[in-house]
């Protein structure tokens, strides 16, 4: 008799647990891989060639850092962040977080709609898509019971769907092997500038990061289910690192020296060079970015902002979902105007701006010193190493801050206070 048979239903399970210990982590890496991922992405490839490969797997390290942390304090409080948060700092802090995470969200919300817009404007003019699409958001947000069940499920078709489109760009694009393999080895520090920040930021976002305690929560796991979240934020970690390596890859590959302006620009690039199919594949994986980063984008902002206000934070509860709704509607609108209008709608990329700069590193702090509390955590708080990760990975978020508040942010401001 076999080790099956003697145990089959130890076999069964074994298998069953490690398939169930995959969920928050798809949905995380769906909202990370959006149209700023992938625009960053191709610049960087395209300018760089496959010299910063090793810039993304550092920020995909400090990504996976702060998802396990937010992963692990959901699992051992059985709180949420901002009960948490109330309990131990007061309500101001909660709510600040609150209205900040929301206010990025919305400002994230509105590239996002950009970002469908451009997949979908290459073959179907027309802007009553940007409607349809937030209506279908609308509808899945409101319309099952069981929203996280559904939320997985959708995730894990996009996930496999820019997993597979990407992958067959890249096998188009044939790139170097040789000269990617040495990518990966860390150089050129004196080189690091706006773009590559952009890209660290792109792919460490610490609000996703943060929002992986409500997904944990929602999925229901226990502290017995501790070694299924670890598991879950490194397939997490490996699947945003192996995405936006794709995408870098093409473009070092056969966008070397072009300008990219927007995720359309990519799409029209690779046309010349794959034909048509080529272009359709990639306006597909460029498509599942957006949309996914679209709803869950949404959900964070609006379910951050309910925790933040104790109106609730599961998806039983009707305030989160009305303020997902919020975000919604508001990213649409500025989107709306800025295609009709052929503006930039700076006023609102401005407020954006400024929530990123507070947001992001305060963000951060909250969730250190959280996991790091003996009276919270208690034997589950963060190690030595976690914490000298998470404490660079901090330093770099404020130095994302800084690079927001003078590059971005203050330029805006002036451009914003002049044309009032």
């Amino acid at each position: 008799m076999t080790t099956r048979e003697k145990s089959p239903g130890h076999y069964v399970d074994k298998k069953r647990f490690w398939l169930l210990s995959i969920g928050p982590g798809l949905v995380t890496a769906c909202v990370v891989i959006g149209p700023g991922s992938i625009l960053t992405s191709s610049k960087v490839g395209a300018a760089d060639g496959y010299s910063k490969s090793w810039v993304v797997v550092l920020a995909v390290i400090f990504m996976f850092t702060y998802t396990s942390m937010a992963a692990k304090l959901a699992v051992v409080s059985q709180q949420s962040n901002g009960d948490l948060i109330r309990k131990h700092a007061g309500n101001w802090l909660a709510i600040l977080i609150g209205i900040s995470v929301f206010s990025m969200a919305a400002g994230f919300q509105f590239g996002n709609n950009l970002g469908v817009h451009a997949a979908i404007s290459t073959y179907v003019g027309g802007d009553y898509w940007i409607i349809l699409f937030n209506a279908t958001a609308l509808a899945f947000v409101f319309g099952f019971r069981n929203l996280y069940a559904a939320l997985e499920k959708l995730m894990a078709c996009f996930v496999g769907l820019m997993l597979v489109s990407f992958a067959i760009n890249l096998i188009f694009a044939k790139p170097a092997v040789e000269e990617l393999a040495i990518g990966f080895i860390p150089s050129g520090f004196s080189e690091i500038g706006l773009p590559l920040l952009g890209l660290v930021g792109t792919t460490f976002g610490v609000s996703a990061a943060y929002y992986q305690s409500y997904l944990v929560r929602f999925k229901g796991w226990q502290k017995k289910d501790l070694k299924s979240g670890m598991v879950d934020a490194r397939v997490s970690a490996i699947i945003m690192a192996v995405i936006t390596l794709m995408i870098m890859t093409t473009a070092a590959a056969v966008l070397r020296g072009k300008e990219l302006a927007s995720p359309a620009d990519v799409a029209n690039s690779l046309y010349p060079l794959f034909g048509e199919k080529g272009r359709i594949i990639f306006c597909l994986g460029l498509f599942s970015a957006a949309f996914s980063s679209f709803i869950v984008n949404s959900m964070i902002g609006g379910f951050v902002l309910a925790d933040g206000l104790k109106l609730g934070s599961t998806p039983k509860d009707k305030f989160p979902r009305i303020m997902t709704g919020v975000v919604l509607v508001v990213g649409m609108g500025v989107a709306l105007y800025a295609i009709k209008a052929q503006v930039s709608p700076v006023a609102a990329i401005v407020a954006a701006q400024a929530s990123v700069v507070i947001a992001s590193p305060v963000v951060a702090a909250v969730l250190l010193w959280l996991t790091n509390r003996s009276d919270i955590m208690g034997d589950s708080k963060n190690g030595y190493g976690i914490n000298v990760v998470a404490g660079i990975g901090f330093v770099i978020l404020l130095a994302l801050a800084y690079n927001t508040a003078v590059y971005k942010f203050y330029p805006m401001l002036l451009k914003f206070m002049g044309s009032t």
